[in-house]
């Protein structure tokens, strides 16, 4: 078992997260050549790229289920570079993924006491409410997972993630296979999230309409590379960026 390290303070400017000059091979073809940013407390940094940019092999490197080639991931000043996916969870880094895949055998309570017992210190039902309520779940307990829609499985996991209470959040496409007023919902919580609860979020998204809203930062890739970072409006309509993204499309 892993314990959670004791959290250090941080300078105000300093960053919660961080990686730097990260390289990928899969496969014998490198995928991600010298990718690094920095995340503050509360930041939200949207990722955008054409698909096979290497979007998602990032977030695997960040979350811990890759082990880059080179470069290095630090988490509040300690490098966490070859921590596996679990040990950095408990560390307080959360993954999502792009399809909200929920056990199917479990009904929405079983699934939360299985989040609460996962590791300790084992959590009360009283903070899996307490995670259900940051997102707006609302389905009973009882019900089986089978009968919750994409946006209720996202939800429900969300929740399981937040009531552990971690420092950052790597997503990959929360708005996939959403409906407009739930994207709008997604837009809400996640600016409550960073902005009223200092959650730094990184988020791999193709709606750019919901980085518009959000995003503090955009990185846009392109064939494993970094080729633009800034705010989304000075960069979106650069020649490279254009080219990259749009034009592919």
């Amino acid at each position: 078992m892993v314990a959670a390290a004791p959290e250090t303070a941080l300078p105000v400017t300093a960053p919660i997260f961080s990686c730097e000059n990260l390289s990928l091979d899969l496969g014998g073809r490198e995928v991600l050549s010298g990718i690094g940013f920095d995340l503050k407390a509360g930041e939200v940094l949207g990722i955008i790229g054409p698909n096979g940019a290497g979007k998602t092999s990032l977030l695997e490197i960040l979350s811990g289920r890759y082990v880059p080639k080179s470069g290095k991931v630090t988490y509040r000043g300690r490098d966490i570079t070859r921590l596996k996916l679990f040990e950095r969870a408990r560390l307080g880094i959360g993954r999502t993924y792009q399809t909200p895949i929920v056990c199917d055998d479990l009904t929405v309570g079983e699934t939360f006491k299985a989040a609460r017992q996962a590791y300790r210190p084992y959590l009360t039902r009283f903070d899996a409410e307490y995670g259900a309520a940051l997102v707006h779940f609302t389905a009973s307990h009882d019900t089986p997972n089978t009968g919750l829609k994409t946006f209720e499985r996202r939800k429900l996991l969300l929740a399981n993630l937040l009531m552990r209470k971690p420092q950052v959040l790597l997503m990959d496409e929360p708005a996939a296979g959403l409906i407009n007023a739930e994207i709008d919902e997604i837009d809400q919580i996640l600016r409550m999230l960073s902005k009223e609860m200092n959650l730094s979020v990184v988020i791999v998204e193709h709606r750019i309409e919901l980085l518009e809203s959000i995003a503090d930062r955009v990185i846009v890739m392109d064939a494993g590379e970094m080729i633009a970072q800034g705010e989304l409006e000075d960069i979106i309509d650069s020649p490279a960026v254009r080219a990259a993204y749009f034009e592919t499309h």
